[in-house]
């Protein structure tokens, strides 16, 4: 095989495989990092790059599928938020931990219901629903909390379970992002979500229900949110209402648009949404080694957005392109 030959086989892979991109320009910053930073490359680091990415990671992964159908949910920060704030209410009543959890996760879930009917049922943009439920939200967990952080639940399995074991966050993170991923691209209700983004009259008359494929992954957002910031409050040892907002829902949509997902619809990846997240968290790592001001990361953040959306579509019309030829 001559060198041109293998370049225009690497050029097609990348072409073809939508994570291969971002994945590249993951490991290229990683190797920036690596090169310009001391201690890049240790355990310790690498421990908080975790902390950095998994919220996004996890919140992200909801918002591809919901994303894909063509809806967003300006709420899941506040979720993130007021999840802890609900476990902590069924546990000092009494409920054993890990059912707190559970019930806290199922209101996560209803909430999130809610707001996909309301937006369904009454044709309300899921933008104008959303961004109501996050006041209404972000109230809630200020009064539940009275302004004031909450000390966690510091022992038992359920702790070491849900955030606060050394390596638990990640494996939480790699679980959820392949469940979803799976769900997305190897079952019936995946490729109802895609067609319900990509084409919602014709998923209808081909009988798939879109309201429902909407109203299911407002759930999955909610839930997937409220988890977050469960393993994210257990961790750290506190329930905060002041962590999780705007900052992490708008964090977690970078990181699926950077991966590959399309704000219009019908086109996603949890995976690359992964990688995104990572990306980010490396380079708001590397950023903070290289004693860079913090403001720096969100002109850099709004940058790659833009470039990111512009490579998708200049990406998508390549992919058709390589498909036809």
């Amino acid at each position: 095989m001559t060198e041109r030959s293998f370049g225009r086989t690497v050029a097609q892979a990348l072409v073809r495989q939508k994570e291969l991109s971002i994945l590249v320009a993951t490991v290229a910053v990683a190797i920036y990092f690596s090169i310009t930073t001391t201690g890049f490359n240790i355990s310790d680091n690498y421990i908080t790059i975790i902390h950095y990415l998994a919220p996004w990671a996890i919140v992200g992964a909801g918002e591809v599928m919901l994303l894909i159908c063509g809806e967003i949910d300006l709420s899941a920060g506040f979720m993130f938020t007021l999840s802890p704030f609900v476990l902590m209410s069924f546990y000092n009543g009494g409920t054993p931990l890990i059912l707190a959890l559970i019930l806290a996760l199922v209101v996560c879930a209803a909430i999130g219901a809610a707001n996909g009917f309301i937006s369904t049922r009454f044709g309300i943009a899921s933008f104008i629903v959303t961004l109501g439920s996050s006041f209404l939200l972000e109230g809630i967990s200020l009064l539940m909390s009275n302004g004031a952080p909450v000390a966690a639940p510091a022992s038992g399995w359920v702790v070491s379970a849900f955030g606060k074991a050394h390596w638990s966050e990640l494996l939480w993170v790699l679980g959820v992002v392949a469940v979803m991923q799976i769900l997305l691209s190897a079952t019936r209700f995946g490729i109802s979500t895609q067609a319900t983004g990509g084409n919602p009259v014709g998923a209808a008359e081909a009988g798939i229900r879109v309201n429902l494929v909407k109203v299911v992954n407002f759930s999955l957002v909610s839930t997937l949110a409220g988890l977050g910031g469960i393993i994210d409050g257990l961790r750290l040892g506190s329930f905060d209402p002041t962590n999780g907002g705007p900052n992490t829902m708008f964090l977690a949509v970078a990181s699926a648009v950077i991966g590959g997902t399309a704000l219009l619809g019908g086109r996603g990846t949890v995976v690359g949404a992964l990688l995104g997240a990572l990306l980010l968290g490396i380079v708001f790592d590397g950023f903070s080694l290289a004693g860079v001001s913090a403001n720096t990361f969100d002109v850099v953040l709004g940058v790659a957005i833009v470039i990111a959306m512009l490579l998708n579509v200049y990406l998508g019309h390549l992919r058709k392109r390589v498909s036809s030829a």
